[in-house]
């Protein structure tokens, strides 16, 4: 089993240090290629079997389980894509002979449009945080902070929760957010955005004024004890907001990355400016935005126009 797992943890180091991708997406390959795996020891009926024995036929047996479990479309391309990935590393390490995986096809996605909020959910979100700001705690004054700045940036949720306070710049009106593939770049904060935070920096320091050593002192966005949010309570504070304000059941804390695009491309903002400021690598996956504008300017004229 050595001989196969040896490479898997080769690569997962890789990734992890040399690539510097995030715990969530090493975490994600190292599930995806342990199910790989998984599948193949039942493939090779238990023999012992090396990478060079994996050809297409192996690869393809091992899509069409995922979709006998019922997996998404979308969650099988991902774990196709770490197989990729995974036969890339050992072709460039001399370890296979070749990558069987570069020939089987991905399965076609469905296409599916991001959650969005309207601008009137967005300022019934708005009314409710500033609301619960006036109440001057820290997390009242937080919450707000926090949503202004997802609104105002359109920042991932990963981006946020890592964000610190020298990565911050209320004078300047901007922030520097490290995205995916630990790129940089600088984003601008609306002026709600940079008051909220300043109000809520005010409690952030009292709270630290009484918190321990183990305090985060670094961290933007910081619980009653001083320790930085994790991603899963900021989702929860995020939700409860948007639980209130929005009509639509499917919208989530990246909705509000969502809505940041749609609404600067609905005001003419240059396409390649909104890529720039969202992060993308590519320009192909900033479009899917003009899309949604595409779609809504047919509903309204289909529900205005007497001859529609």
């Amino acid at each position: 089993m050595s001989d196969v797992a040896d490479p898997v943890a080769a690569y997962l180091r890789g990734i992890e240090h040399g690539r510097q991708l995030s715990p969530h997406t090493v975490a994600a390959y190292r599930r995806d290629l342990a199910e790989l795996v998984a599948f193949l020891n039942g493939h090779f009926e238990h023999e012992p079997w090396s990478w060079n024995d994996v050809d297409r036929l192996a690869l393809r047996g091992f899509l069409a389980d995922l979709s006998r479990r019922r997996l998404a479309r979308r969650t099988i391309a991902r774990k196709l894509s770490a197989a990729r990935s995974f036969f890339r590393f050992m072709h460039r390490e001399d370890l296979v002979e070749g990558n069987p995986a570069r020939t089987v096809r991905s399965p076609k996605l469905e296409k599916t449009l991001p959650a969005w909020l309207t601008k009137a959910e967005v300022e019934r979100l708005f009314d409710v945080a500033r609301h619960r700001s006036m109440e001057n705690t820290l997390r009242g004054t937080r919450d707000h902070a926090m949503v202004e700045l997802f609104y105002s940036t359109g920042m991932r949720l990963s981006e946020l929760h890592g964000l610190d306070m020298k990565d911050l710049d209320l004078v300047g009106d901007q922030a520097r957010v490290l995205g995916k593939g630990r790129k940089e770049r600088i984003v601008p904060l609306g002026r709600p955005a940079v008051a909220a935070l300043r109000r809520y920096e005010i409690r952030r320091r009292e709270v630290l004024a009484g918190a321990d050593l183990d305090a985060d002192r670094q961290a933007v966005f910081l619980s009653e004890r001083g320790r930085r949010l994790s991603r899963r309570q900021i989702q929860n504070i995020v939700r409860g907001f948007l639980d209130l304000v929005a009509d639509d059941a499917g919208v989530s804390t990246h909705s509000l990355r969502h809505s940041f695009a749609t609404h600067l491309l609905d005001a003419g903002a240059d396409l390649m400016a909104v890529k720039e400021l969202l992060g993308h690598v590519s320009l192909s996956t900033t479009r899917i935005y003009t899309h949604i504008a595409k779609d809504r300017l047919k509903k309204v004229y289909e529900q205005a126009h007497p001859r529609a």
